[in-house]
């Protein structure tokens, strides 16, 4: 990666990508990131068991589309710093020729993309240097590398949480997906208004880093507005087809997520 990516790593800001990294158990985190951490965690204690319920649901949602809905390509906006079970990891698990686009705008992320995103196997993995606001942008790149002429598995996971006005979102939402051919999914994990994550957000919001947004289970469950919901809709992260390995099945979370076909 470019001398210009590590000039453009801002050590006094914190980033949503290296805090989530740290409560995955990675390095790739600044002081700041750490103190901030910090703070958040002496108001919501559980965030660490989130990042590890989000990555888990990850893989459910990924498994399905790639394994019952035989999608064979994949984009992933929001990324993060890669660590373990990334999208094309378990989409190749079970196709090995599944194609990978991965979205950021992170410098971190980009300083550890091309490295550490590498397809283990016959599929490609490609990397886009674009934010979720710039949809026309993430699109007319990924025509480059995916075929818009067969289903696309879109992955949005706690990406959307950063896009403050909610009838924005869906308008980003709706742009990525009108391109996409019938068959595509969309993948959203979401934080839901309520005091456990409120005092959290607070937090974070006052840290100086991108500010993030909450919202009800009717706002998140409009953006699959269009779409076919499937099965068991929009629910806390553990619950979204757990399977006998799903950490916290049996808890109530404050993140929430659903997958969405476009017929």
């Amino acid at each position: 990666m470019s001398e210009d990516a590590f000039s453009r790593i801002n050590t006094e800001v914190p980033s949503p990508a290296r805090i989530y990294d740290l409560w995955l158990g990675g390095k790739d985190n600044y002081e700041i990131d750490r103190i901030v951490s910090e703070q958040i965690l002496q108001a919501v204690p559980e965030l660490p068991v989130l990042a590890r319920t989000n990555r888990e649901f990850l893989g459910r949602a990924v498994r399905h589309m790639a394994g019952e809905a035989g999608i064979r390509q994949f984009l992933d906006i929001g990324t993060g710093i890669p660590t373990a079970n990334n999208t094309h990891q378990v989409a190749q698990s079970v196709d090995p020729s599944c194609r990978v686009v991965y979205v950021d705008n992170d410098p971190v992320v980009l300083v550890h993309a091309r490295a550490l995103l590498q397809g283990e196997s016959e599929g490609d993995t490609s990397f886009i240097d674009a934010d979720l606001r710039e949809p026309e942008k993430i699109v007319e790149a990924a025509r480059e590398l995916l075929d818009f002429d067969q289903p696309i598995g879109l992955m949005l996971l706690g990406v959307v949480d950063f896009l403050p006005d909610t009838g924005e979102a869906r308008s980003i939402i709706r742009r990525l997906l009108e391109p996409m051919a019938p068959g595509s999914h969309l993948a959203i994990s979401h934080g839901l208004v309520g005091r456990q994550l409120e005092e959290g957000v607070r937090h974070w919001n006052e840290s100086g880093g991108a500010t993030m947004t909450l919202r009800t289970l009717e706002e998140a469950t409009s953006f699959f507005d269009g779409l076919e919901l499937l099965e068991p809709g929009v629910v806390a992260l553990p619950r979204w087809r757990p399977d006998p390995d799903t950490l916290y099945a049996d808890r109530e979370a404050v993140y929430y997520a659903g997958v969405g076909r476009k017929a």
